[in-house]
């Protein structure tokens, strides 16, 4: 998701200063890669900044609250006074979000906006090919190594995952989005449970790594996000609790969420419970 949009807005640039060329090279086929590959029911940060639903200081302040006061102000600000245009985009490509008689968006929380998103990467795929053209992008691709000039990176090294091929890639500049790590932390799940990861297996860590070879300093590593799952179930919860109300409660029948509400008092440092209840799913902490 994050390389695709980053090639239509680079293509958007490089026609505007001299027709610069963009590749984009995918460690797998491009529809259907990445976090999203199987769809999702919801877009979980939308402000509504136009129709005065959430402010970029509400959002800024919920984050803060959620994460128990680790978080940079302007880096959470920055990422939401964008968000909103985004998901307009996303509608524009054939995206189809859910909306009411009024004509306003569908939520299933303050945050979070409901769609039909079976075919989410594939539209947004479609959307990098139209802008790159497909004779500059490389699928099935598995970068492995930054190239080096002095401190300087130059390009990139990677194999094929199909073929008996070694690629190299020259570049005046270079953007890693190749996903998270999967597997860092044991989750409490237990038995089949144990290896039902949100994100795919593949999720290897590999643009920690490759920013790392760089040089790159790595910042904003506080956060140990293992998100929070129904034995029945192995998507995300959001839309459980969110737009169908589910309550949760455990072994002993005990609704954990309104008996130990107290609880939450002791973990909000920045923010009053009125504001921003710590979420069972923090999604839209999580897709930042």
């Amino acid at each position: 998701m994050a390389a695709c949009g980053a090639a239509v807005e680079a293509a958007y640039w490089a026609k505007k200063n001299g027709d610069l060329k963009i590749t984009l090279v995918d460690k797998a086929a491009m529809d259907r890669s990445g976090a999203v590959a199987m769809g999702l029911s919801a877009i979980n940060q939308y402000l509504g900044i136009a129709k005065g639903d959430n402010t970029v200081e509400d959002y800024v302040k919920y984050v803060k609250n959620d994460l128990m006061g680790i978080a940079r102000d302007d880096q959470v600000a920055d990422i939401a006074r964008h968000v909103d245009s985004s998901v307009h985009l996303f509608e524009k490509w054939g995206l189809p979000i859910w909306t009411n008689d009024e004509g306003n968006y569908v939520r299933g929380g303050r945050w979070q906006i409901m769609l039909n998103g079976e075919s989410y990467k594939i539209i947004v795929a479609e959307a990098a090919k139209n802008a790159l053209g497909t004779d500059n992008i490389y699928e099935r691709v598995f970068i492995t190594e930054p190239i080096m000039d002095g401190d300087r990176i130059a390009g990139a090294v990677g194999f094929s995952t199909r073929e008996n091929k070694v690629y190299v890639f020259k570049a005046k500049a270079v953007l890693a989005s190749m996903g998270g790590a999967v597997g860092v932390f044991k989750p409490r799940s237990t038995g089949e449970g144990l290896g039902r990861s949100w994100y795919p297996p593949f999720s290897s860590g590999s643009s920690a790594y490759f920013t790392m070879a760089a040089g790159a300093e790595m910042t904003c590593q506080e956060v140990r996000f293992i998100p929070v799952r129904f034995k029945d179930a192995y998507g995300p919860v959001g839309a459980w609790f969110l737009l169908f109300k589910s309550r949760a409660t455990n072994a002993m029948g005990e609704e954990y969420m309104v008996t130990r509400r107290d609880e939450l008092a002791n973990w909000v440092p920045m923010a009053p419970l009125s504001l921003s209840l710590l979420t069972c799913v923090t999604t839209s902490v999580c897709w930042m």
